[in-house]
């Protein structure tokens, strides 16, 4: 087996193995804040059309070049949950009626707040044209 790799490798469409070693979907989406190095987890397509199910971080286990692999059965992968896109977050400040110093200060937050309001900033979504792309390749493999 290849060497391991860190979670802000994993890209969308690679293979999902569970702990018995069947072939449970594709990476479909992970969810995670790389600024601080946490993994939250994977949303994992298991068929073409299909919603893409969650696994949380603590049910990934090894994550080698291309692969990802559970440390749950492909029984329990069947019972996960549907992934839920994750909410975004940001600070909000009451406006402020002071100077020109309170004004540029304001001005600065909303441009932060801007900047940095998506936390995750880890996410690859795969559209429905890329799901059936890697259906079909998986089909022919």
């Amino acid at each position: 087996m290849a060497d391991p790799v860190s979670w802000l490798m994993i890209r969308p469409g690679w293979k999902v193995f569970a702990s018995d070693g069947a072939e449970i979907g594709a990476v479909d989406e992970v969810a995670g804040d790389d600024t601080v190095d946490i993994f939250d987890g994977l949303a994992v397509a298991t068929s073409a059309f299909g919603t893409p199910r969650y696994v949380p971080s603590e049910q990934v286990g090894q994550i080698v070049e291309g692969e990802v692999h559970l440390s749950i059965t492909s029984a329990q992968a069947e019972s996960l949950g549907e992934y839920e896109e994750p909410a975004t977050s940001a600070e909000i400040e009451p406006d402020s009626k002071g100077g020109i110093a309170e004004a540029l200060g304001a001005d600065v937050r909303e441009l932060e707040g801007k900047a940095f309001a998506p936390i995750q900033t880890h996410e690859h979504e795969m559209n429905v044209w890329r799901r059936i792309a890697f259906f079909f390749r998986r089909l022919w493999k």
